[in-house]
């Protein structure tokens, strides 16, 4: 797998995309679908959060006179393949060793909304391209107009970007080699003040009763919908009290063990990778005070803890945390930003996982023998590995097509592994 990289993750990216055209075509006409509810969001009843997606889908199911439902199933399918696509230019040609290997196939990254499809196709999807697609761009000026434009565009989309934003300004200072914080540091900060402007508009005006009650009145009128769950959510949960409030009764000591192992071990590898990892330039600008990058990353991630009081989908934060935390790590490891000291790893893990039976079997075990669950209360689920084949058999052949599969010595030695 480390020497034939590319043609790996290419088979891993392809097979999965497989998976969640079935699963998108299956659940796209499902009633109480929760990614469905979120893009049927739009402006009929005036500006609201998260509606631009749902409106734009709205007008080319009118222009075109295609279902609603239909056309959004073909917006998942495309930003999805887009996803995949972007991941695979960014990270296929990365030297990679067996800590990168389980990095990158952790649960809580690629694969976790085709195990969870009720995250499947959210419209974080969307973020995370729009994060690839600025990692990729290397002109400054054209990054700033980026900034300006796409940054706003992922406000309209799903405001808890912002939370996220620290991420893109940590590239701004190492690709810049920023090492003080000058005037040029402050101009950089004004391309991200429309998107910030944007994102406090949308949490100080919140969709109105009267408003919501027109939105629902077309999505019902135009399009037989019912605004349900994240589009019902719109008037339940409109002020940013009722957002914290809603998780309260929620607490308790199991869900914060719960997660703080999830974190602990779905991070594990990048944790490794980061304690081992120092940037090429010791004198950048806030990087400079730490001696490897786990603390840095770890900081950056602090305002996530906002959107973690403020929701009841702690799988999905835990997956779009990652995502950027993981993302941001390769993409300066594929550009020789930081050093890797290999000596360490060699001296402290390499030895652990040498022996290839013993690496193939802990790569199954830890990266598709379990993955959390989309919301708080949840167990862990377990046997992805099993279930998102055999699930999506169900949808093409029926029931018990996969039986043989489920039931297969392999898949029996996997399950009392795990167990």
């Amino acid at each position: 797998m480390i020497n034939n990289f590319k043609k790996f993750f290419f088979y891993y990216l392809s097979l999965l995309f497989i998976f969640c055209f079935i699963y998108l075509v299956k659940k796209h006409d499902v009633g109480n679908d929760s990614t469905i509810s979120e893009w049927i969001i739009n402006y009929s009843g005036g500006f609201t959060k998260r509606g631009i997606i749902g409106e734009i889908c709205i007008l080319i199911a009118n222009t075109f006179n295609i279902s609603l439902r239909d056309t959004i199933l073909i917006f998942q399918i495309a930003i999805v393949a887009l996803y995949f696509v972007l991941l695979f230019i960014l990270i296929k040609d990365i030297k990679t060793n067996r800590i990168i290997i389980f990095s990158i196939f952790s649960p809580i990254f690629i694969l976790y909304p085709v195990a969870e499809v009720e995250v499947l196709a959210r419209k974080e999807v969307f973020i995370f391209c729009i994060f690839i697609l600025y990692l990729l761009i290397n002109n400054p000026i054209f990054r700033d107009l980026y900034k300006v434009i796409f940054l706003s565009l992922a406000v309209l989309i799903w405001e808890p970007v912002v939370f996220y934003f620290i991420f893109f300004l940590a590239v701004d200072v190492i690709d810049n080699k920023w090492e003080s914080i000058d005037k040029k540091f402050f101009l950089n900060l004004t391309f991200y003040f429309p998107a910030i402007l944007i994102a406090g508009y949308i949490a100080l005006n919140p969709i109105s009763v009267e408003n919501h009650a027109i939105l629902e009145n077309f999505l019902e009128k135009n399009f037989n919908e019912t605004c349900y769950m994240s589009c019902g959510m719109l008037k339940s949960k409109a002020s940013l009290y009722a957002q914290f409030e809603a998780n309260f009764e929620k607490y308790s000591f199991e869900v914060f063990f719960r997660y703080f192992l999830i974190i602990l071990f779905g991070f594990g590898p990048l944790i490794i990778l980061s304690k081992n990892s120092n940037l090429t330039l010791n004198n950048i600008l806030f990087f400079k005070y730490f001696s490897n990058l786990f603390m840095p990353i770890s900081i950056m991630l602090l305002p996530v803890i906002i959107l973690f009081s403020m929701g009841y989908d702690w799988g999905r934060w835990v997956n779009i945390s990652y995502v950027f935390s993981i993302i941001f790590y390769l993409y300066l490891f594929k550009n020789k930003k930081i050093n890797l000291n290999n000596f360490i790893l060699e001296k402290r893990y390499f030895k652990l996982i040498n022996n290839n039976k013993i690496f193939i079997i802990l790569l199954i075990v830890f990266c598709f023998g379990w993955n959390p669950k989309t919301v708080m209360t949840g167990d862990v689920s377990t046997n992805p590995l099993w279930k998102i084949p055999y699930n999506a058999s169900k949808h093409i052949f029926g029931f018990e097509s996969f039986r043989i599969l489920q039931d297969s010595p392999l898949s029996i030695w996997h399950k009392k592994f795990i167990e």
